[in-house]
């Protein structure tokens, strides 16, 4: 799965056509001689959460510490954040838990975005109704700032 994430893979299907360019090279991954969207269906089912959840903030932890961008130099002492949230749509039938409106559904996810490295640096996820001033109490403040 993380495969997909890394490569924009938007659907298994789409995810098993680039693993079957690479056949040759998939037993060396440790992905057997053959991977069907059943295998990955059931994989993604059974995997927990947490696995991806916790790579993810590890990912967000290491990369500020590596992807400095130069193009934006600023003579600032510490770092540089934009704060928005986006609101996501989601069926009602499948989502019945993210009810925003009677006929609407959604989450939003507010992020703060570190403005030098180009990486977000919090993400969180709330019901599409929270205002973003209610988000903002939620960002851990950096200590010495």
């Amino acid at each position: 799965m993380v495969f997909g994430q890394l490569t924009t893979r938007y659907s298994l299907r789409d995810m098993i056509v680039a693993l079957d360019a690479h056949k040759t090279k998939s037993n060396h991954l440790g992905l057997g001689s053959n991977v069907t969207r059943s295998t990955l269906t059931r994989a993604n089912i059974r995997s927990d959460y947490k696995l991806y959840e916790e790579f993810a903030f590890h990912l967000i932890d290491y990369a500020p510490r590596v992807c400095v961008c130069s193009d934006f130099e600023m003579k600032v002492d510490g770092n540089i954040y934009a704060f928005d949230s986006t609101a996501i749509d989601l069926c009602l039938s499948v989502f019945w838990w993210a009810e925003f409106r009677r006929a609407n559904g959604g989450i939003k996810m507010p992020t703060l975005y570190d403005v030098k490295t180009r990486i977000p640096s919090f993400v969180y996820i709330t019901p599409a109704s929270v205002n973003d001033v209610n988000a903002m109490d939620q960002i851990p403040y950096e200590q010495g700032r």
